[in-house]
């Protein structure tokens, strides 16, 4: 595939405690390209949200290298390290976290805060990524007067509002009835094909199969890394 890397690790380990210490991630290398969709799936304890929490750089490795968009993560101050997260990676959580207070484009248009985005321009690239998932009509809602689907889709509006080099999603379906994760999953393909880099964590191997290329992850270890024409890299 051409297309920048945009998410390169090499020999990443994540070790918790010390007596004993538990590995969680065993030597990961691994390297995502601009436009990629790519599911990282695993079982319950296989290693792949210590995985998320690194590529996402809420988590600092024990051991290796983490480079976002070319930049090395190790060699950043921890306030650098949040002006990088900032800028290059967006986040979308299974437990949705929106501001209940807040309204629909205020939860989208405060995703840009952090990057120092003037307001006026902040609430133009809210709508603009509120009509990308279908809730230009939500707008003035309450997150609590939306269903669940519409809830996860203005988790990802405020994922993309920011134009990340990488987008993270930690089981989007998870919370969701089957018909409306189905819907969840057009939108991610639709939001991929217009050129959004996107990065599933899953449980769900028959959801992982549906993606273009699938990074299986077993006891803090890649066992297999395909892609949909069946190539292992």
């Amino acid at each position: 595939m051409s297309g920048e890397t945009v998410l390169d690790l090499a020999g990443v380990t994540k070790v918790y405690g010390e007596q004993p210490p538990v590995p969680a991630l065993q030597g990961v290398s691994l390297s995502v390209r601009r436009g990629e969709l790519v599911a990282v799936v695993g079982p319950s304890g296989s290693g792949k949200s210590t995985l998320l929490h690194i590529m996402g750089t809420l988590e600092r490795p024990s051991g290796g290298v983490v480079r976002i968009g070319g930049v090395d993560a190790a060699g950043l101050s921890d306030r650098e390290l949040s002006r990088l997260r900032a800028r290059e990676i967006g986040f979308v959580f299974q437990q949705f976290f929106l501001a209940e207070h807040a309204t629909v484009r205020e939860n989208v248009a405060d995703g840009l805060l952090y990057a120092g985005v003037p307001a006026a321009e902040r609430y133009r690239r809210a709508d603009e990524a509120l009509d990308r998932v279908g809730l230009a009509g939500r707008a003035g809602f309450r997150p609590t007067k939306l269903s669940g689907g519409e809830r996860q889709r203005l988790a990802i509006a405020r994922a993309l509002v920011g134009r990340p080099a990488i987008v993270l999603a930690d089981e989007p379906t998870g919370n969701l009835d089957s018909a409306t994760g189905a819907s969840i999953m057009r939108l991610i393909r639709e939001l991929n094909a217009a050129g959004a880099t996107i990065i599933m964590i899953t449980h769900d191997a028959a959801l992982a199969d549906q993606l273009p290329r699938r990074i299986r992850v077993l006891d803090g270890r890649v066992v297999e890394d395909t892609s949909g024409t069946g190539e292992v890299r």
